[in-house]
């Protein structure tokens, strides 16, 4: 019996995707015939779909399917949340993690849909700084929390493999409203996903 994958793709775009993904290879020069490559072009194009699959994906229905009534105002944080995303200028991954924190207002959300927000933003293409904001304002548009602290540090292979060529450097983004721009409150936040409570 021989294996089978099953996934689902938009057969006309993924068709589509495939053809140009065998004209750059024509392009830089491979045959594209040969045996290691004759499947490439179709792998390609699934995996340009899923990596971009966030487009597909609304983070506000995502918050709104877990929303509960809780009369809980104390800070609530999921950290370490790993993130894969693509820089949009070069179309290359940049990964790391996010730390999301806020201050509930009557309303807490199921702790697994912290990660999907950031999976949503991250499946597209990127740039830092953008999804920062974009995980920060969908909380707090959709939950309207006293607050929210989203920190994210992430390596981007443009910096790693091309252009500057710098191994080990990395970046870190931060966005805060409400109650985090209070310095103590602030503070409290960076200690604790500093901190290893495990």
């Amino acid at each position: 019996m021989s294996y089978k994958k099953i996934e689902e793709y938009d057969e006309k775009v993924t068709n589509d995707i495939k053809k140009r993904y065998g004209d750059i290879l024509d392009m830089i020069g491979e045959d594209k015939s040969r045996d290691g490559l004759l499947k490439t072009p179709e792998r390609a194009s699934k995996a340009i779909q899923f990596l971009t699959h966030g487009y597909d994906l609304d983070p506000k229905q995502i918050l709104e399917s877990a929303l509960f009534e809780e009369d809980y105002n104390e800070m609530v944080i999921v950290k370490d949340i790993e993130l894969f995303s693509l820089c949009e200028h070069h179309m290359l991954p940049f990964y790391g993690k996010a730390h999301i924190a806020y201050i509930p207002d009557g309303k807490i959300v199921g702790l697994s849909k912290l990660p999907r927000i950031v999976d949503a933003f991250a499946r597209r293409l990127q740039v830092q700084e953008r999804l920062t904001h974009d995980i920060v304002n969908a909380i707090q548009e959709t939950l309207k929390p006293h607050g929210v602290a989203v920190v994210i540090e992430a390596v981007h292979m443009c910096m790693m493999m091309r252009g500057v060529q710098k191994q080990n450097s990395a970046t870190t983004t931060s966005a805060f409203t409400g109650e985090f721009k209070n310095v103590e409150t602030r503070t409290e936040f960076l200690n604790l996903i500093g901190s290893k409570l495990r």
